[in-house]
C-alpha cells in the first residue's frame, strides 16, 4: 500500500476553529516550540512513539515518524478562526496555561498567527460573547464564507494541503433530525437558514469536506457524525474523523473499565466529577452543553463493560458525571472517580482515583497527532471515518453499522496496525 501515499511535499496549513482558545493556543506554541528545539514533544505519538515491526525477536522498534511518510514540523503552517481577535500570542498570555518564558521562545511567529473572523451563533454557545464573527443572510452563505477564508489562507500561505481541526467549545445540545439524513436536505437546510437545525460547527465541517480538506471534530457537538456528512466525505473523497478529545478523566475510563471487564469484576457504580476554570468549564456550565459533554462521558462504560452480555456484572451500574466550573482552577483540572467495585460473593470494595490534569496539557499533542494523521490518511485515499483514529476520541465517530471500540488498548493496537498496512508491512496480531 505504500506506493499508494503522496508523498508529504510542500506545506500544510493546519486551519483551527477556536484558535484563540486555551487547547489551540497550547496546541500551536508546543509545536512551534518543538520545531525550534526549545521543547519536547511529550504526549505526541506521532513524534516519540515507536512501531514494532516483524517478529519481536528481530527487535526492529523504529519511531513512527522515521518509517511513516508525516508530514514534518516544519512544513507546517498555522492559522484559523476565533471569537477574539486576539494573535496567538496574546490569547496564549491570556488563557494562563504556559509560563512566559516558553510563550517568549517564540513569541514573534506566534503574534504573527492572527485568526479569521469566526462563524459563531450565541443561541449555540450561550456562555461566550464573540466579538470578531461573520455575518452573513443564511447559513450557507456563512458556509461559503469560511471556503473562501480556506481557499484565500492556502494560496497566501503556499499550502499545498489544509486539514480543519475543530478545537472551539462544546455547543449545545442537538440530536440527530431529518435535516441531517441526506445531503440534499442538509444544503437545503442550510440555504433555507434553519439555524436551529444547523450548527456553526457543521457549517466548518461542509465548507472543509468542499475544500477537499480533513475534518477533525475535537468537541462532543453534533456535527460530522450524520449520514448527510458521510455522504459529502465520500463524495468529496474526504478523510473525517471526531469526535470529543479522549483527555483526562475519560482516558482513565478506557483504561479501568477494560481491567475490570478482563477479570469479571463487577461494577455497582461510578461516580464521576471535574472542576474547571477555562472557558470550556465556563461554557460546559450552561446546561445545554454540559448535556452535549454528558452524552459524549456516558457513553463509555456501557460500551467496554457490554452489560448485556454480563448482567450479573455490569447489569444495574448507577454512572453519573458531573463538571463543575470552578474558575480558580484556570486550566488545572481535577477529576475526582469514586468506584465501587463488586468481587468474589458479591463483597464490596472501592477504587478512588484523583487525577489532578492540565486540560489543555493533554489535549495539545492530541491535536499534533490528529492533524499529521488526518492528513496522512488524505493522501492515501483514505477517504471518510477515520475509525483508526478512535483512540483520540471519546465517542469515536462510527456509522451505523458498526459499533464504537472504546477499549484504549485495542484502539492502540487498531492505530499501530492501520500504519503497519499503510507502509506494507505485517499487521500484528500477538501470538507470536
Amino acid at each position: 500500500m505504500k506506493n499508494d501515499i503522496k508523498p508529504a511535499t510542500g506545506k500544510l496549513g493546519i486551519l483551527v476553529v477556536g484558535l484563540g482558545g486555551a487547547v489551540s493556543s497550547t496546541f500551536v506554541v508546543g509545536t512551534l516550540a518543538v520545531r525550534k528545539g526549545l521543547s519536547t514533544p511529550i504526549g505526541s505519538i506521532t513524534q516519540l512513539a515507536t512501531i514494532r515491526l516483524g517478529k519481536r525477536n528481530e527487535n526492529n522498534f523504529p519511531k513512527i515518524k522515521d518509517v511513516v511518510p508525516l508530514s514534518d514540523l516544519n512544513d507546517l503552517v498555522f492559522g484559523g478562526w476565533d471569537i477574539f481577535s486576539e494573535d496567538v500570542y496574546e490569547a496564549s498570555v491570556h488563557a494562563e496555561v504556559l509560563s512566559q518564558k516558553d510563550l517568549d521562545g517564540v513569541k514573534d511567529e506566534l503574534k504573527a498567527i492572527k485568526p479569521m473572523p469566526a462563524a459563531f451563533d450565541q443561541e449555540w454557545v450561550k456562555r461566550l460573547h464573540g466579538t470578531h464573527v461573520k455575518n452573513a443572510p443564511t447559513r450557507w452563505e456563512l458556509t461559503e464564507q469560511i471556503r473562501k477564508d480556506i481557499r484565500d489562507f492556502k494560496q497566501a500561505n503556499g499550502c499545498d494541503r489544509v486539514v480543519v481541526i475543530w478545537s472551539a467549545s462544546t455547543e449545545v445540545y442537538l440530536p440527530m433530525c431529518e435535516e441531517h439524513k441526506t445531503l440534499a436536505s442538509l444544503e437545503k437546510a442550510m440555504k433555507e437558514n434553519k439555524t436551529d437545525v444547523i450548527s456553526p460547527s457543521m457549517c466548518y465541517a461542509y465548507a472543509a469536506i468542499a475544500e477537499g480538506a480533513p475534518y477533525i471534530m475535537g468537541a462532543p457537538n453534533l456535527c460530522v457524525d450524520i449520514p448527510a456528512m458521510w455522504e459529502f466525505a465520500a463524495q468529496k473523497q474526504v478523510a473525517i474523523c471526531g469526535k470529543d478529545y479522549k483527555t483526562g478523566q475519560t482516558m482513565l475510563k478506557t483504561v479501568l473499565a477494560p481491567m475490570l471487564k478482563t477479570r469479571m469484576l463487577g461494577l455497582s457504580g461510578w461516580f464521576s466529577t471535574n472542576i474547571l476554570g477555562n472557558r470550556d468549564g465556563e461554557v460546559l456550565d450552561d446546561p445545554d452543553s454540559f448535556k452535549t459533554k454528558e452524552v459524549s462521558k456516558l457513553s463509555v462504560i456501557d460500551t467496554i463493560l457490554q452489560p448485556e452480555l454480563y448482567p450479573e456484572l455490569y447489569g444495574d451500574v448507577y454512572h453519573k458525571v458531573r463538571i463543575n466550573y470552578y474558575p480558580p482552577r484556570k486550566d488545572n483540572k481535577e477529576g475526582w472517580d469514586n468506584i465501587d467495585l463488586v468481587g468474589w460473593m458479591g463483597y464490596p470494595m472501592q477504587l478512588k482515583v484523583d487525577f489532578l490534569c492540565r486540560d489543555s496539557i493533554l489535549a495539545a499533542p492530541l491535536c499534533l497527532d490528529l492533524v499529521l494523521f488526518a492528513d496522512l490518511a488524505q493522501r492515501a485515499g483514505m477517504s471518510g471515518i477515520q475509525d483508526w483514529l478512535s483512540f483520540y476520541f471519546k465517542s469515536p465517530m462510527h456509522d451505523f453499522d458498526h459499533i464504537p471500540e472504546h477499549d484504549l488498548f485495542i484502539q492502540y493496537t487498531k492505530l499501530k496496525n492501520t500504519l503497519r498496512k499503510m507502509i506494507g508491512e505485517e499487521t500484528i496480531d500477538y501470538l507470536d
